[in-house]
């Protein structure tokens, strides 16, 4: 699965994807919280998730996925 058409999927998609993978209790929940929660049930069945984008690493040894859909300014999205 690859993370940049989680992004573009409506909330409804999410939504709905994620009652498919089992969760519950989401109906409020919002679009970054779903896909949260689909990366999440995807890890958990060793399932592949593809990220894009430009490896930010820190001076701490932390390093973030930066998107250029945010102009690779650190943002929610950031993984």
């Amino acid at each position: 699965m690859k993370l940049s058409e989680l992004k573009k999927s409506s909330p409804e998609e999410l939504l709905e994807l994620a009652q498919s993978l089992g969760a519950e209790n989401i109906s409020r929940a919002k679009k970054q919280t779903l896909i949260f929660i689909i990366l999440k049930a995807k890890a958990a069945n060793n399932e592949e998730v593809i990220g894009d984008g430009t490896l930010d690493i820190l001076q701490d040894g932390y390093g973030f996925l930066r998107s250029s859909d945010d102009s690779y300014t650190s943002g929610a999205d950031d993984i």
